[in-house]
């Protein structure tokens, strides 16, 4: 069985976990434009290279962001999360000022709740049937 280029090694385990992740601007306002998703995405990037994540794909609209995240079992998603939608939001509103008038009272870019989905592999019935499939010994 040939290793997979999109297995990554630690010290201690061999892994592969993704997750999506969606953030939605606080009262779904709509205040992005492409120049600030570029800038939303290199941040972003930036935050996920502390915490030895990678980024694998970003993109956006006008009120939400979505990324697609590959990260290593040692670090909580809550945690990169967290990092992602502060740091974020703080540079971005220091650096594009036209997006503190939607938020002069909330100091916030974002909504205070996200989403986050375990994606990649197989599904989960053929990981269940695996799984019952296992020689268990008597």
């Amino acid at each position: 069985m040939g290793i997979d280029e999109n297995v990554r090694t630690g010290r201690h385990c061999v892994f592969r976990m993704h997750v999506h992740l969606v953030f939605v601007t606080k009262y779904r306002h709509k205040v992005f434009a492409d120049r600030h998703l570029t800038r939303c995405e290199e941040i972003m990037r930036a935050v996920c290279e502390d915490f030895e994540a990678e980024l694998v794909e970003f993109n956006g609209e006008n009120n939400h962001v979505h990324l697609l995240v590959n990260f290593p079992p040692k670090v909580a998603v809550s945690k990169v999360v967290n990092s992602l939608k502060g740091v974020s939001s703080r540079r971005l509103r220091q650096e594009f000022p036209e997006l503190v008038r939607h938020y002069w009272r909330a100091q916030r870019l974002w909504s205070g709740s996200y989403f986050a989905g375990s994606v990649g592999g197989a599904p989960l019935s053929i990981v269940k049937q695996y799984i019952e499939q296992q020689n268990r010994p008597l």
